[in-house]
């Protein structure tokens, strides 16, 4: 059984890259929601208990993609959990009323992100439950930033940045999962195994989005594309196809490989997480067939 939570004194650093001996394929895998190390601080100050805080998670994320460096591609996760800060938003998308004192008048308080109360700093967790007993001061929330989510995305430019120098292109996988098959789209279908999201054709060039749907789907998997996730900020922001830099997120099905209730891996979690390896070499196989064009 997994422990709910992992308190420690001391944290982590915030994040992890995990390099490849050598890169040979143009892609980079990143998790910033499968951080699982919980602040100290987070823990006096929520209302929830540790299993309530975890709904927000990509739970297990890094570990179906941890086979990326065997196979030529860096994998960056984040070790900090997504209801302390969230690397997937503007560095500065905060709710006004978690607050104690006023805001700068620079930050984002009117994003659709920070109305649902999920923004850099978030109100809820997924399930809808309010985190916080108080309210926080803006130093808590610049210094989650400057301690979090800054080091996530410094890494993650650098790598964009050597990815680029080495092949002159890249292609970004930014990795999530999503509630079970339970779940609806927009148009009222199920929910497909996977759904790829490149900001409806804006952060990937189509050969590139085809090339992961392609591999997912020879997989036996349905793969949806848009529908109902598009992106988020990491996929719109770093995703700029006519510079080189394609990015595609990946939201996985939580129920093909954990028990969400619980937050557990699956008695078949072994599987899926061969298939994502599979995905992964076939991937690389596509991208050495695909080129820079």
């Amino acid at each position: 059984m997994d422990v709910p939570v992992a308190a420690t004194v001391t944290q982590p650093a915030p994040v992890v890259v995990l390099h490849p001996a050598q890169q040979t394929i143009p892609v980079i895998f990143a998790s910033p929601h499968s951080g699982r190390s919980y602040p100290d601080d987070l823990l006096a100050a929520a209302r929830l208990d540790a299993l309530s805080l975890r709904r927000s998670e990509d739970s297990f994320v890094d570990e179906l993609f941890a086979a990326a460096p065997d196979h030529g591609a860096p994998l960056l996760a984040a070790t900090f959990p997504r209801a302390y800060c969230d690397a997937n938003r503007e560095p500065w998308e905060l709710d006004p009323a978690m607050f104690a004192d006023k805001l700068p008048p620079w930050v984002n308080t009117t994003s659709a992100r920070v109305g649902a109360g999920l923004g850099t700093i978030a109100r809820v967790v997924a399930s809808g439950e309010a985190i916080y007993r108080g309210k926080l001061s803006f130093a808590d929330a610049e210094r989650r930033v400057n301690t979090c989510w800054q080091p996530f995305h410094d890494a993650l430019g650098e790598l964009i940045a050597q990815t680029r120098a080495e092949f002159g292109y890249c292609l970004l996988i930014d990795c999530h999962s999503m509630p079970s098959h339970g779940h609806v789209t927009r148009a009222g279908a199920k929910a497909a195994d996977f759904v790829l999201g490149d900001a409806h054709g804006t952060a990937s060039a189509p050969r590139m989005s085809r090339l992961v749907e392609g591999q997912l789907s020879g997989l036996g998997y349905t793969v949806r594309r848009n529908d109902p996730y598009a992106g988020g900020y990491i996929t719109r922001h770093y995703g700029r196809p006519r510079e080189g830099v394609h990015a595609l997120q990946i939201e996985i099905a939580r129920d093909l490989y954990m028990d969400e209730g619980r937050i557990e891996r699956l008695l078949c979690f072994p599987t899926i997480q061969k298939a994502i390896t599979r995905f992964i070499v076939g991937l690389a196989q596509g991208m050495a067939e695909l080129g820079a064009d």
